[in-house]
């Protein structure tokens, strides 16, 4: 009875994370989607813990406790432009737990294997479950352990690096140690003869040294990635966090976690290859940590970055009869998105024809300027993909390009030596006019210098961005 209840549970819950995973491909309906996914998840935990073969009452309660309140407390107090980073902490914690269950499962299968072992005869919860598994099945397993271990170690290094490079506490460039590929490679081999050795009988010597390995991977890989890649490693890690959960899954025998890791495995998978496409990246390519992006020397940009103030910038606003606005990462980084939203008001309430264009890789995570436009109350109708937009920028009046680099940068098209060459971007400088709302004349997460800002019409309007656009509204008539 219990076990019945129990799979149309995880039946249930399987359901409303595919609902959840549907919804969020739309702005309409993805908050009706997150609480999809949050009443799965909770509806997962409760038949988990109150299953069959569930003990230690006393630390399950604690740790679910615990996490609760740690999840609560980071949830709280972490903004919107750290939300790249913390997916990517986050992805590390399931890389580790793929690693610490690996581990345990091979301690547990040990215990069974052994007939000398005294504890053999009091087994409960997991290894109880490996005792009745026949010999082909425990060699099965080995096998699902020891992948389950690998794609943890390497989600969990390769997730920490990511996390420092978007915080910044780690170079955002392209780094490999001498050797370059030719290391991973190694890494990789040495994992698979262990991998063989460990299936014909070897011990946890064998585990370890694997680890160590696809921990090394894990760090090369994503340290060889540079910065303008970011968005796409996120949504890579999600994919290796899902295909080790669904390790997990097998090893522990519980459906429902084969079921999610798949989907979010699949799902990342197939994000990250739509993500390439919009930068006409390779994706075998970034997931081999930049393989084969070297380039030769770039065009040298002459001319100089003309600043305008406030008033410059509202005179050329009042005039214009089209406006499109490109909003980046800066915008997020000055929580600029209210005060951006206020123009945009006032703006449409003088009857001009104001849009926004949303590139795919915009901020350091996929769909980042969407939600900060809808926390802002931005309609949806005028926010617009980057295929849905790009043709009409020869036909506007006005370019506001708020904190972005790279999507905004003509090197793309006109140099052929770029990092970012090929990549499809917004082609702001199409318009009448062009201003750029910039701290200052740094080139950005990536360090690609962008000639946008030389160009004859654009204007830099220097600043902090939530600060320069609150100087617009009353100067804006």
């Amino acid at each position: 009875m219990m076990i019945g209840i129990v799979l149309a549970a995880y039946i249930a819950a399987a359901i409303l994370f595919i609902l959840s995973l549907g919804g969020l491909s739309g702005q309409e309906s993805a908050k009706r989607a997150v609480w999809y996914g949050m009443t799965g998840m909770g509806l997962a935990i409760i038949a988990t813990v109150f299953g069959p073969d569930v003990g230690n009452w006393l630390v399950v309660v604690l740790m679910i406790a615990g996490g609760s309140v740690l999840g609560y407390h980071v949830a709280s107090r972490v903004q919107m432009t750290e939300m790249p980073q913390l997916v990517a902490a986050l992805h590390s914690f399931v890389g580790l737990a793929a690693v610490f269950i690996g581990f345990n499962a091979h301690i547990e299968a040990a215990h069974v294997a052994d007939p000398n072992d005294a504890s053999r005869a009091v087994l409960t919860g997991f290894a109880a479950i490996l005792a009745h598994k026949e010999p082909v099945e425990l060699s099965i397993m080995k096998v699902e352990v020891f992948l389950g271990i690998f794609i943890g170690a390497v989600t969990f290094t390769g997730s920490v690096v990511a996390f420092g490079k978007l915080a910044g506490k780690v170079d955002g460039k392209a780094k490999k140690l001498p050797g370059g590929h030719l290391l991973n490679a190694g890494a990789l081999g040495l994992s698979l003869a262990l991998l063989a050795v460990y299936f014909n009988g070897a011990g946890t010597w064998t585990l370890v040294l694997m680890t160590l390995a696809a921990f090394f991977i894990g760090y090369h890989l994503i340290m060889g990635i540079g910065g303008a890649d970011m968005p796409v490693v996120v949504s890579m890690l999600n994919s290796y966090s899902g295909w080790a959960a669904a390790a997990i899954g097998f090893t522990l025998g519980n459906d429902l976690l084969i079921v999610t890791g798949a989907l979010v495995g699949s799902s990342g998978a197939i994000l990250s290859y739509i993500m390439c496409k919009a930068m006409n990246r390779s994706f075998i390519s970034v997931i081999l940590g930049g393989f084969g992006t070297a380039t030769g020397p770039q065009i040298e940009i002459s001319g100089e970055q003309i600043a305008i103030d406030a008033e410059g910038v509202a005179a050329a606003l009042n005039d214009a009869d089209s406006v499109i606005i490109v909003p980046g990462y800066g915008m997020a980084v000055a929580q600029a998105q209210q005060s951006v939203s206020e123009l945009t008001r006032k703006l449409r309430a003088a009857g001009k024809n104001v849009r926004f264009a949303i590139h795919p890789v915009a901020g350091r995570l996929p769909g980042h300027m969407n939600v900060l436009l809808a926390e802002a109350k931005v309609p949806y109708d005028i926010v617009l993909e980057m295929d849905e937009i790009n043709d009409d920028f020869h036909e506007t009046d006005v370019v506001i390009v708020i904190g972005s680099n790279d999507i905004v940068n003509p090197a793309a098209q006109e140099d052929p030596n770029s990092p970012i060459a090929g990549m499809p971007v917004l082609e702001v400088w199409k318009a009448k006019q062009v201003f750029v709302s910039k701290r200052g004349q740094g080139t950005g997460y990536s360090g690609i210098e962008n000639p946008l800002f030389y160009k004859e019409n654009t204007r830099m309007f220097y600043g902090d961005a939530k600060k320069s656009i609150d100087q617009l509204l009353p100067a804006f008539r």
